[in-house]
């Protein structure tokens, strides 16, 4: 089957960076779904799993973890799907990803797609949905049935993947108060279309910012770029009793002590741990993942897509991760198809 893979870690620019390779077909077990893929999206963790390194793999690696397609097959233990069920899902950072024509994936962090959406509008969602709502729900105990309307939360890079449906979720479910981060027009302009009530822009004093429009403290912080720059203005910002949650892991240089001053809780959130770990609540990814295409087809939640290429080769997720990596993407980029 065909797939896109690599021997090497190198530059983007590098054309070897992603090489269009045949490799055999996946053998199903357990409660593995066989999935013809139809669409994938492209995140931050495909970048830097790809970045630069020693090493060369004998055989090919396949990366990519958001998806989108068709059931094929199901493995001797599966009881959610069945074969020509329509799924979206982001996968497991330890097995093969989904830039492959076929992919296998535990049934249990998989989601039904919704029927609303495209099978590239659904690809968009699948990984940030997992992250923003564990984020928010899980870690950071946001009421998900509304009982924590009117608090207010700042999301740090409100125009990326992650930010995108993290204001929707805040707004639309929580039915928070959302101030989003972002430093140019487009970008800005994306946030309050997806219901942030403030813009403010990161690349400057973010306190001062927030406190000019009347706004002291924030309740909840949700931070999806480096936490090491922006930690102290979270430190300031953030209520006494509040809570921050990061999605991108710090260096030595991040030293949440800043927040004891205001009893502030501070959290990790990786939308892998529990598919790596194999967790007793696996299954949580997928009623998750069901719960958003419901919220979907509702319209209350909306596709977080901005760009799609065709069809899914070297050459174009090259391209795509070097958009990734320029840092100004807004919203989600996808990839379709198999030439």
């Amino acid at each position: 089957m065909k797939a896109v893979g690599l021997f090497r870690y190198l530059p983007v620019a590098d054309p070897r960076a992603f090489v269009d390779v045949d490799i055999a077909e996946p053998e199903l077990r357990g409660r593995d779904l066989l999935v013809s893929v139809r669409a994938v999206s492209v995140n931050p963790v495909d970048t830097k799993v790809r970045s630069p390194r020693s090493g060369e793999e004998r055989e090919p690696r396949v990366l990519g973890w958001d998806a989108s397609g068709v059931v094929e097959r199901t493995g001797p233990d599966c009881t959610i799907f069945k074969p020509g069920d329509e799924v979206y899902y982001a996968g497991s950072i330890v097995r093969p990803g989904c830039n492959s024509e076929l992919h296998l994936v535990d049934e249990r962090i998989v989601g039904r797609k919704p029927a609303s959406l495209s099978f590239a509008q659904a690809a968009a969602l699948p990984l940030t949905a997992i992250t923003g709502w564990e984020a928010l729900f899980d870690q950071m105990k946001i009421a998900a049935d509304g009982a924590d309307s009117g608090r207010t939360l700042l999301v740090i890079g409100g125009a990326g993947g992650a930010g995108s449906i993290a204001i929707q979720l805040a707004k639309k479910i929580a039915r928070l108060s959302v101030i989003a981060t972002a430093s140019r027009e487009e970008s800005r302009e994306w946030c309050r279309s997806l219901g942030a009530d403030l813009v403010v822009d990161h690349t400057k004093d973010i306190v001062s910012q927030i406190r000019s429009s009347g706004i002291e403290n924030v309740d909840y912080v949700y931070c999806t770029n480096s936490i090491e720059e922006h930690l102290g203005a979270i430190a300031e910002i953030v209520a006494p009793k509040g809570r921050v949650c990061s999605i991108v892991g710090g260096g030595s240089g991040v030293n949440v002590g800043s927040l004891f001053d205001k009893s502030a809780s501070f959290s990790w959130e990786l939308m892998f741990t529990r598919p790596r770990y194999q967790t007793g609540d696996m299954i949580e990814q997928h009623r998750l993942l069901d719960r958003v295409s419901e919220l979907v087809d509702q319209g209350v939640l909306r596709t977080t897509l901005r760009e799609v290429i065709t069809p899914l080769n070297a050459e174009n997720l090259r391209k795509a991760h070097g958009l990734i990596e320029s840092g100004h993407t807004v919203g989600k980029i996808v990839l379709e198809g198999f030439a």
